[in-house]
């Protein structure tokens, strides 16, 4: 059983579509996502149609919930607060309801999936150090969770230490516990302005991460056409 672990695709169909393309390379035979399916890029409506279709196992990113409901945004930056604003007016009632109504976390196979934090999933924090990883592994009852939302892929183990660090391949051992980022599909931003997921071989427990490059010319595109703010665009070509 191999899982294709995807998050943050923030309405990027080019890099979706590369990553499930390779995902499949891979044989793949199950998908989960981290959330934020939308938000940032251009096509929310195309890139929710295919999560949906697919009927993987998904859970709720702090984009879904701000686009899925009449929030303020305050606790955004203005140009994602345009980019809620108009992916607001992308989305039908069914879409914005299906987003609603998906979980903050939620258990998959042998694994723990949620978008930000464990020790309080509905408050959106970020984890890009050891001592964030820790409250989260005090919540955590599986050996892996697997987490989104700071777009930037790093491996965190506590056995009888919490450790961090980069990764592309490890193997999960016994008696250790992990949280793992997965990176972004659809906004890099750890300076590889490339597609992110990660292929999750529950048999062999192993996890490697996958960096794919996409049609970024046509995101980009994409994004000024629909009058979205130009730092999305250019944000993609460093992966920051």
């Amino acid at each position: 059983m191999k899982y294709a672990i995807i998050a943050d695709i923030h309405a990027n169909l080019e890099a979706l579509n590369v990553v499930l393309e390779d995902a499949r390379q891979q044989q793949v035979t199950h998908h989960a996502c981290l959330g934020d399916v939308v938000g940032y890029n251009a096509n929310p409506k195309e890139c929710l149609d295919i999560i949906r279709e697919m009927n993987m196992p998904c859970v709720m990113g702090n984009h879904d919930e701000y686009c899925s409901a009449d929030l303020e945004l305050e606790g955004f930056n203005p140009h994602a607060a345009e980019a809620v604003n108009w992916t607001r007016q992308q989305l039908s009632a069914e879409d914005r309801g299906w987003l609603r109504n998906l979980k903050y976390q939620r258990l998959a196979a042998n694994f723990t999936m949620v978008h930000a934090t464990l020790d309080a999933p509905k408050r959106w924090g970020y984890v890009f150090d050891k001592l964030a990883a820790a409250a989260s592994f005090t919540y955590q009852n599986t050996p892996i969770c697997f987490f989104g939302h700071t777009h930037v892929p790093v491996a965190f183990i506590r056995d009888s230490v919490v450790r961090g660090g980069t990764y592309s391949k490890f193997k999960i051992e016994p008696g250790r516990k992990y949280f793992v980022n997965v990176g972004s599909v659809g906004q890099s931003r750890d300076g590889v302005p490339k597609a992110t997921y990660v292929v999750y071989d529950v048999d062999e427990g192993s996890v490697e991460l996958r960096r794919l490059d996409y049609d970024m010319a046509t995101t980009q595109a994409k994004i000024r056409a629909a009058g979205l703010p130009e730092r999305l665009a250019e944000r993609l070509t460093h992966g920051k």
